[in-house]
């Protein structure tokens, strides 16, 4: 266990969050320099959080115009902070997407408008139902050819990849909330099928991470 780790906390403004998201954020950033369009595009992320990670993306791709998203509205204005604080011109305000609200982003007048979406760290703390909606949301927005990228530590075929992980999982279980735990890889891709999407690529991260690349069929 790393002892520099703040203790488990999955508010998006705790200090855990941020203690996570600066441990992945240059390897995403590695995975979305090889993967995103490199003529102009619309990019959405899904439960932006802090901002933290649309921020530190963002000017590395001045050709792309991103757009944060959330659930919860009360991230807004640090949302906005940030993006202002860093001069980051290429980011949208953010906008009210539920994933368990198919009226947020079906009343988004953004069909087949995304070249991409990424969500990172999610499932960990999300219930897999969650995982409908999100592929729902994909196929709407995305574009014929576009991505959706998913970050996180999974389960695959009902096994953890390593004894980290499956440490990992027991920590956050032990906190006695039913959702908490690492999903399965498989149970993303049942969701996908519902809903026309497929996994395209697993990519192996650092920290026992995957870069999860769905796609439409």
């Amino acid at each position: 266990m790393n002892q520099d780790r703040p203790p488990l906390d999955p508010h998006p403004l705790s200090e855990y969050v941020a203690w996570a998201g600066n441990r992945n954020r240059e390897p995403i950033l590695g995975v979305l320099k090889e993967k995103l369009p490199k003529d102009s595009a619309q990019v959405m992320e899904l439960a932006s959080g802090s901002g933290m990670h649309i921020n530190f993306f963002a000017p590395h791709f001045e050709h792309i115009h991103f757009h944060p998203s959330d659930k919860d509205k009360e991230v807004f204005d640090n949302i906005k902070k940030l993006t202002s604080d860093r001069g980051n011109d290429n980011i949208t305000d953010p906008v009210h997407l539920d994933l368990t609200k198919p009226e947020t982003w079906f009343n988004l007048n953004k069909k087949e408008h995304f070249s991409a979406i990424f969500c990172i760290n999610i499932f960990q703390v999300a219930p897999i139902s969650i995982a409908d909606g999100m592929m729902e949301c994909a196929s709407h927005l995305l574009t014929k050819n576009g991505f959706l990228l998913i970050y996180g530590p999974f389960q695959v075929e009902g096994a953890f990849t390593t004894p980290s992980n499956k440490e990992f999982h027991d920590t956050l279980s032990s906190a006695g909330v039913s959702e908490w735990g690492l999903k399965d890889i498989a149970d993303l891709k049942k969701a996908a099928a519902k809903h026309g999407m497929e996994l395209k690529e697993k990519i192996d991260m650092p920290a026992n991470n995957f870069s999860l690349i769905f796609g439409k069929k």
